[in-house]
């Protein structure tokens, strides 16, 4: 398996666990610098890679009516600006392929959301940027089938691609379910390029809020998803988090509680340092 540098960010085989977390939206500087800074300092604490993430667009929304977020511009600023006041790589997600170009001036790693996984056309204009693609696996895509992905972002690199991560995030199941294949996660992790769960939109449930405009959600499950998809042996860990998910303007329903994102950032460093053989097992 290939290791992806993003920053001063190694995430690959034999390297720390890398967080890519942050709130879903960039909301404001202010929310975007808060919940960066308690991460930042909290991985630095336990050794772990920390990547910031937040959405300049919420593109994908139930409702037409549903909040949007800053914009490119706006947005890309103020990623920027966390980028230089943190000190840490951050990334951000691209629904157009006229939006890769300008991102990357910014941002270290471009994310492709997992209903725009086969757009070949924006996998190509990520690629050509020179920064690496995180690759999010549609819901209705089988771990087999990434490697079609794979192929158009090396093609698009010229043959040479600076770096893939492909990043699970459940499956479909009936309606208004996602399921995560842990059998299908070992399948992904064998495309040769480091492996990300994304353990709170695994707890999505599309479309599934009471008013029928929103997806609702299980956060509580998300720690059980995040601890099992570590010990599994993945190379990166999703997560967006917030001080007060309920008030956020995007993805509320599955987003944790900040302090509880901190605290298991905690049991996520201790289960990788025994998976990667830093550390025994308590009486082992």
């Amino acid at each position: 398996m290939q290791t992806v540098t993003v920053g001063q960010v190694s995430v690959g085989p034999k390297q720390p666990l890398a967080v890519i977390a942050g709130p879903c939206a960039a909301e404001s500087l202010d929310l975007c610098l808060q919940v960066g800074e308690a991460l930042r300092v909290r991985c630095c604490e336990l050794g772990l890679g920390y990547i910031f993430k937040a959405s300049f667009d919420k593109a994908n929304r139930s409702s037409i009516k549903s909040r949007r977020g800053l914009g490119l511009e706006k947005g890309l600023k103020t990623l920027s600006q966390v980028k230089a006041r943190l000190g840490v790589p951050v990334t951000t997600d691209v629904h157009e392929p006229a939006q890769a170009a300008p991102a990357a001036q910014v941002v270290d790693l471009l994310q492709i959301p997992a209903f725009l996984c086969r757009q070949t056309d924006l996998l190509v204009a990520a690629a050509t940027t020179g920064k690496p693609v995180n690759v999010k696996k549609g819901q209705f895509v089988s771990p087999a089938e990434m490697a079609h992905v794979i192929q158009k972002l090396t093609e698009g690199a010229g043959g040479r691609p600076t770096g893939i991560i492909l990043t699970e995030r459940g499956t479909f199941f009936g309606y208004q379910r996602l399921v995560n294949d842990f059998v299908g996660l070992g399948d992904l992790m064998e495309l040769g390029w480091p492996v990300c769960f994304d353990a709170t939109h695994s707890t999505q449930l599309p479309g599934g809020a009471a008013d029928g405009k929103t997806s609702g959600g299980r956060p509580e499950r998300a720690p059980l998803l995040a601890r099992a998809a570590v010990a599994a042996g993945v190379q990166a860990l999703f997560l967006e988090t917030h001080p007060d998910p309920m008030a956020a303007l995007s993805d509320a329903a599955t987003m944790l509680p900040l302090e509880q994102a901190l605290s298991l950032l905690g049991d996520v460093a201790q289960i990788h340092r025994v998976v990667s053989g830093r550390a025994r097992i308590a009486g082992g």
